[in-house]
């Protein structure tokens, strides 16, 4: 994880058109870092000649520059890689081709390497262009099954500076039909409790709602959960903060992201609140049901 504190990083970002490089971009500029995109290759050396940049930056590289081509920043980055003063990662943005394929086809947009033919003529283009770039990568970020924020919330687990700040606390809930959130720390499964979903006035509210809090809350086991669950965050926190961590994802579960995974988070993070520490709650499900429609059709199981 980038130390601003130190000599400034540089973060290389490529990766396939419609992976969201442009967003990860925009991520580490909100982060601090000074953002410059499609700069040609020929210049990223000569861009580390003395004077040191005085903040970290991050640079975009995709197929779209003028002189691109895998030997070109291949070279490139062997070239960054021996300017002592100057550490570099490479990070890589990566999607599946057929999730590229629904997200041109969503947008209607051309692909940059093949205007006049097929999507799919371009993805297969461009993933034999930068394979071997994605073999040289330091970190890899797959998005096929991210949402922009979740690409943010991963980059800021891998990129946010800890020099003078607190150690930051996300707690999340989320539904194991989607699949783990994939930067958290900590996991914890709520599916033991009782579910409000087979409670037909209960099953149209979330966990947020005082009535579904308290009918998770009068299961016999959710207080002493919650507690022991308290004290372990209690104990870990300090350990981590003087170990250097900077962010640290919590993550509860349940089966389907809206009753006791929401509740248990929502208590969990106003307990920690309450004690001191920097808290942010980010619901996954919820808001993926706030924006609309799911990409595929929902099996209607038990929540």
């Amino acid at each position: 994880m980038p130390d601003m504190s130190s000599t400034p990083p540089l973060v290389l970002v490529t990766g396939p058109s419609g992976a969201g490089r442009t967003t990860a971009i925009r991520a580490l500029e909100d982060m601090g870092y000074e953002a410059i995109d499609n700069l040609p290759l020929s210049l990223l050396p000569r861009l580390m000649v003395e004077p040191i940049p005085a903040r970290p930056l991050v640079l975009g590289v995709d197929t779209r520059n003028r002189d691109f081509s895998t030997h070109a920043l291949i070279e490139a980055i062997d070239q960054m890689d021996r300017i002592a003063d100057c550490p570099m990662q490479l990070l890589y943005i990566d999607c599946s081709a057929d999730v590229l394929l629904r997200r041109f086809s969503e947008t209607r947009r051309r692909h940059p390497l093949a205007p006049d033919e097929s999507a799919r003529t371009g993805i297969e283009r461009e993933f034999d262009l930068l394979g071997p770039i994605r073999a040289r990568a330091d970190l890899l970020i797959d998005t096929s099954d991210l949402s922009p924020h979740d690409l943010r919330a991963e980059l800021k687990h891998w990129f946010a500076s800890s020099a003078g700040s607190p150690l930051a606390v996300s707690v999340h809930s989320f539904s194991y039909k989607r699949g783990l959130p994939r930067s958290a720390d900590l996991v914890l499964d709520c599916r033991f409790l009782r579910n409000p979903y087979w409670e037909p006035s209960l099953r149209a509210l979330d966990g947020r709602a005082p009535e579904v809090d308290a009918y998770v809350a009068g299961d016999p086991l959710c207080a002493p959960f919650q507690a022991q669950l308290l004290d372990l965050v209690l104990l870990l926190l300090p350990a981590y903060e003087a170990e250097g961590k900077s962010y640290l994802s919590i993550a509860l579960g349940c089966t389907g992201g809206q009753h006791r995974s929401v509740a248990i988070a929502e208590s969990l993070a106003a307990a920690l609140a309450e004690r001191g520490w920097q808290v942010s709650t980010r619901h996954r499900e919820l808001e993926r049901h706030a924006a609309g429609p799911p990409d595929k059709p929902e099996i209607n199981a038990a929540r």
